[in-house]
């Protein structure tokens, strides 16, 4: 008995137009979207600092055809006394200062979507107040003992370990797995990094379109781009895009300019800009070489980019992470030549016997 297959449902615009790119986790992350946004089911988005989880939030809601407004909670930004309030709303006289009834974010997002942004960091005291908010679909504002139906769709965020937490006793695993019916892993940047010259044109156009004028980034500028690690992600990276729009306007850049005044803050001076020109022009060979044909090569990131990540981090388990790295160049070499060593040891650039071992190390087949 044969099985059907089943047709792929195109993705929606809304989506596609939050989400751009073309690699595969691109691709995936739209499709995770498209499936979860019409089915009303609770979603846990998941990602490093500044990938983009509040914009795949805003893409599940505008897919989803709940005609109510999407309210967004940024659980770590409101102090623990006030969220409570914030999110159940309160009667008049509850406390100091209620001068009069207000309707907390549940209500004014019924019928549409409520997003909790880093809801890891929600308060044990208001976690079970949320956990029965989403049991019986009812909430009671503060100082008030009645009952509020809300019809509700929740959306949460966090780039917290929440296993950890709960095996810490800082989050209540009963919750969790509540808010987690359909989890989305939300790549980080350098995981697209494919997509990072797709990524900047759309940032470029949104700038366009408030009327700021932008500048046009040069094949040497992306590959410079793509050599950085983006610690910060895409949030990093829209900081140095508009960076760009204030130091150079409508004019060209370089990898240069990204190396000396995009990633690291320093303002262009154009009369040195000017003399630096002159003289390399001056200076000009049209002689084909190697080096330059390894610039169409796709670049890889700098080591001395590891040098931004303590400020991101407090601490880098560096022989997990140089481990993890290279298990995911080995897997990669190996697909890409459909299983053949000898072929991927010369991607690798390491001896075939060399590659087997490591392959045994890593327990890869």
């Amino acid at each position: 008995m044969t099985k059907e297959v089943q047709k792929k449902e195109p993705v929606p615009n809304s989506i596609t137009k939050l989400i751009s790119g073309i690699s595969a986790p691109a691709n995936e992350l739209r499709r995770l979207m498209a499936v979860v946004a019409p089915t009303g089911s609770s979603a846990l988005i998941l990602g490093p600092t500044g990938s983009g989880k509040e914009l795949v939030a805003q893409g599940i809601h505008s897919a989803s055809g709940r005609k109510g407004p999407l309210i967004s909670v940024n659980c770590a930004a409101i102090p623990t006394e006030l969220l409570e309030s914030e999110l159940f709303g309160h009667e008049k006289g509850a406390f100091t200062g209620a001068d009069k009834v207000r309707a907390g974010r549940f209500e004014q997002s019924s019928g549409g979507t409520l997003f909790l942004d880093e809801i890891g960091d929600m308060p044990l005291s208001l976690q079970s107040k949320l956990l029965r908010a989403l049991e019986n679909k009812t909430i009671q504002r503060v100082g008030g003992d009645k009952e509020i139906k809300i019809d509700l769709r929740l959306i949460c965020a966090t780039h917290q370990n929440i296993e950890k937490y709960i095996d810490e006793g800082k989050f209540r695993a009963d919750l969790y797995f509540r808010i987690n019916v359909f989890p989305i892993i939300v790549p980080s940047l350098v995981e697209r990094i494919v997509d990072l010259p797709v990524i900047v044109e759309f940032m470029l156009n949104q700038l366009k379109g408030e009327g700021e004028n932008v500048p046009k980034f040069d094949q040497s500028a992306f590959q410079e781009l793509g050599r950085y690690n983006w610690p910060g992600n895409i949030r990093e990276l829209r900081n140095v895009v508009e960076r760009a729009a204030v130091l150079f306007g409508d004019q060209e850049i370089t990898g240069k300019n990204v190396q000396e005044n995009l990633l690291r803050l320093k303002v262009p001076d154009p009369q040195v800009e000017k003399d630096e020109i002159w003289e390399a022009t001056s200076q000009l060979s049209f002689e084909n070489n190697d080096e330059e044909q390894n610039d169409t090569n796709p670049p890889l990131p700098h080591p001395s980019h590891y040098m931004d990540w303590f400020l991101y981090f407090d601490n880098i388990d560096i022989r997990r992470h140089l481990i993890e790295v290279e298990e995911v160049l080995i897997k990669a070499a190996i697909e890409k030549n459909n299983g053949h060593i000898t072929k991927a040891s010369e991607c690798l650039r390491l001896n075939r016997t060399t590659l087997i071992e490591k392959m045994k190390k890593l327990s890869i087949n």
